[in-house]
C-alpha cells in the first residue's frame, strides 16, 4: 500500500531543520559582498541527492570553475521534495533535481524546467534485508523509499519489484517515507524496512556485508531521466546569464572529471563528499562515474516521456500522462553548449 508519506516527511524536515535555517542562509548569502568583479553572479544551488551524480557541482565550486565562469555558488543540500519546493518559493535559483518533481510541478501549472542532464539513466539497485531472498519474500513487508511519495525513488522501487513479479497494491506492500540514500540504508540495516533502491555507490559495500542486491536497474535498459539541471523558466528570462554561467561551469566540471590527469583529485573529491573511506571504494566509485556521467548534456527526450508515462501509470500522477516532454524540457541552453537532446 501507498503509506501517506505527509507525517513521515514532515518529520525528517524537522529532524534535518531545513526550511527554517535555509531561510536565513539565503538572506546572509545575498547580504554578503561579492568582493569581486561587479558583473559576477551569485547563485544558491539545490542538490536533492547525495551521489556520485552530484560530482560536478562540487568539483566546480571545489576548482574555482564557477568563479572562473563569474558566478559566485553556494552548493546546499536540501532532500529532493523540500528542494523542489524552495526553487518554486524563489529561495533557490538553481539545482540538480530529480524528473519527477519537474512534472509534479509543471503538472499543478508552475514554470519549473529541466534545462540540463546530469544522470541520463536509472542506476538505483533494489537491496534487500539478508532475510529476503526472493520477489516474494517482499509481499506484506516496508520498502523504503525517499522523503515522499513524489520522488524518483519511489518509481524505481516500483518498477524494479515489478521486475520481480511483485505488485505494491496486490501483495500489500508499504512504501515507507525515509529519506536519503544514507538514511534508507540505515533505515534497512536496522530492520525498519526489508529493502530499498540506492546508488551502487551506496549499495555495493552493504551487498559484501551481506545484504542481497535484487535488482540492477541499470541492466533493465528502460528509458530513465534521473536528475538534472533545474531552473525556473521566469529565472532563464530574468537571470539568463548567471544561468549561462552556471551551466558553462557545470559543463566544465563534467569535462575536469572525464579527464585521466585529475583522477587523483576527483577521488578525493568524493571521498570528502560521499564520506568513503576506503580508499578502494573511492576509486571503484570514480571509475563508474567516469564511465557513466553522461558526456551529452542535454535530458534525454524519451528518457522524460518514460518517467511521465510511469508516473500516470503507477497513480504517483495521474496528470502526467497529459503533458509533452516540451513542457518539462528546454533543450536550447544545453544545444547551445554542444548536447544532442538524444531522441
Amino acid at each position: 500500500m501507498l503509506q501517506n508519506g505527509k507525517k513521515a516527511e514532515r518529520g525528517f524536515v524537522m529532524r534535518r531543520g531545513i526550511f527554517a535555517p535555509i531561510g536565513l542562509f539565503v538572506m546572509l548569502f545575498y547580504l554578503t559582498p561579492l568582493g569581486a568583479a561587479e558583473s559576477t553572479s551569485k547563485a544558491l544551488f539545490a542538490y536533492g541527492a547525495i551521489n556520485a551524480y552530484m560530482a560536478p557541482i562540487w568539483i566546480a565550486k571545489e576548482q574555482g570553475i564557477f568563479r572562473k565562469h563569474n558566478v559566485e555558488v553556494e552548493p546546499v543540500f536540501i532532500i529532493a521534495t523540500q528542494a523542489a519546493q524552495t526553487m518554486l518559493a524563489g529561495g533557490v535559483q538553481i539545482g540538480f533535481i530529480g524528473p519527477t518533481h519537474v512534472i509534479n510541478a509543471v503538472a499543478a501549472g508552475s514554470n519549473m524546467v529541466m534545462i540540463m542532464g546530469n544522470q541520463n539513466s536509472v542506476r538505483y539497485q533494489l537491496i534487500a534485508h539478508p532475510s529476503i531472498k526472493r520477489g516474494e519474500d517482499l509481499k506484506g513487508k516496508r520498502v523504503g523509499i525517499g522523503a515522499s511519495m513524489a520522488g524518483l525513488a519511489t518509481l524505481a522501487a516500483i518498477v524494479a519489484m515489478e521486475h520481480l513479479g511483485v505488485n505494491v497494491r496486490r501483495d500489500n506492500i508499504t512504501l515507507l517515507p525515509t529519506g536519503p540514500e544514507p538514511t534508507r540504508l540505515a533505515a534497512l540495516k536496522a530492520g525498519t524496512t526489508v529493502a530499498t533502491v540506492l546508488a551502487p555507490e551506496i549499495a555495493k559495500p552493504a551487498a559484501s556485508e551481506g545484504f542481497p542486491i535484487l535488482v540492477d536497474m541499470a541492466k533493465l535498459n528502460i528509458p530513465f531521466q534521473a536528475s538534472g539541471l533545474v531552473t525556473m523558466r521566469r529565472t532563464m528570462r530574468s537571470e539568463a546569464v548567471m544561468v549561462e554561467r552556471m551551466s558553462r561551469a557545470i559543463v566544465e566540471g563534467v569535462h575536469f572529471i572525464s579527464a585521466p590527469a585529475n583522477r587523483k583529485i576527483v577521488v578525493q573529491s568524493l571521498s570528502k563528499n560521499l564520506k568513503l573511506s576506503d580508499a578502494e571504494r573511492a576509486e571503484a566509485v570514480y571509475g563508474e562515474l567516469v564511465e557513466e556521467l553522461p558526456r551529452n548534456i542535454c535530458p534525454t527526450v524519451p528518457g522524460i516521456r518514460s518517467i511521465m508515462k510511469l508516473m500516470a501509470e503507477f497513480g504517483i500522477n495521474a496528470k502526467a500522462a497529459q503533458l509533452k516532454a516540451e513542457e518539462v524540457v528546454d533543450l536550447t541552453l544545453c544545444k547551445k553548449l554542444g548536447g544532442d537532446a538524444g531522441g
